[in-house]
């Protein structure tokens, strides 16, 4: 059986889509002890490789276009075009597009061909599809995965006017319905006012999977392409995407270790939770 593919999508542009999907891989990592492959198809503005300290990546998805052209790409081969960042060595990435000017002539078939390896090669895969649905890779990746996680934020014009625009209006044009989406609630410290997740549900009319919040700090790691060092380190990064990796995991039946509670302020957020009697 192929692997589970969970792809993120957003409802606009530069709103941490790309972040939240990485966070979700580096967890359902270090949940399962199994590799995660994470894909990078944003083909118009692809950031992971900035983020994560790889100004010049070694190889980027168009640097494997011919394989994907020709349908030979094997997986020994897609395992050679991905990087492993530093802290996260299950987590094998797959660089994004750096020829803006060609993404539009990416083929479906392309996109299904490298879906079906990384499905092949990695026990998971998660899938950066950016937000654009004008895009095979954005399509392709939509149509294919076993879950779908649509990020937004508190702002009316990305969890209303965007959502409506994109999702109930677009993505049926390709047999995907509004409700096979996930939301993930994204916060920003620099945000003032806004929705709660609550409204945004009953809004959208979809159900909440998780709410992925940053700091300032987060802001900086990304800058300084420390990406990976925030997810480790920082109080806020440390359970960035724990809720909804846990949840993912369960409905993909992916086996995860046991996470020790013994760390204080892992206890508190299990309290916080309800998931503790203290």
């Amino acid at each position: 059986m192929s692997a589970p593919l969970i792809a993120f999508i957003g409802t606009t542009p530069n709103i941490g889509t790309t972040s939240a999907a990485f966070a979700a891989a580096c967890r359902l990592a270090e949940r399962s002890g199994e590799e995660v492959g994470f894909l990078c198809l944003n083909l118009r503005s692809a950031k992971i490789h900035r983020f994560i300290g790889q100004d010049r990546p070694p190889a980027t998805l168009d640097s494997i276009r011919p394989e994907l052209t020709s349908a030979s790409l094997s997986s020994a081969q897609l395992r050679r075009a991905c990087i492993q960042p530093d802290g996260h060595p299950l987590v094998h990435v797959l660089a994004g597009n750096q020829m803006r000017d060609q993404a539009e002539f990416y083929s479906f078939e392309e996109t299904e061909h490298l879906l079906d390896i990384a499905r092949q090669t990695f026990p998971a895969v998660v899938a950066d599809a950016g937000c654009y649905w004008d895009n095979a890779a954005t399509i392709g990746a939509m149509r294919a995965a076993s879950s779908r996680i649509l990020c937004t934020t508190g702002a009316l014009s990305h969890f209303q006017e965007d959502c409506n625009r994109w999702i109930r209006q677009v993505s049926p044009l390709f047999g995907i319905l509004p409700e096979q989406f996930d939301l993930l609630a994204i916060q920003s410290p620099s945000t003032t006012g806004g929705y709660r997740m609550k409204e945004m549900e009953k809004e959208t009319r979809l159900s909440v999977i998780a709410e992925f919040k940053t700091n300032q700090a987060f802001y900086e790691s990304l800058d300084r392409g420390r990406y990976q060092a925030w997810l480790k380190q920082d109080a806020v990064g440390r359970i960035a995407m724990d809720l909804a990796a846990d949840k993912l995991a369960e409905r993909h039946g992916i086996r995860c270790r046991p996470v020790k509670d013994k760390q204080p302020w892992f206890r508190k957020l299990k309290a916080h939770r309800g998931e503790l009697r203290i």
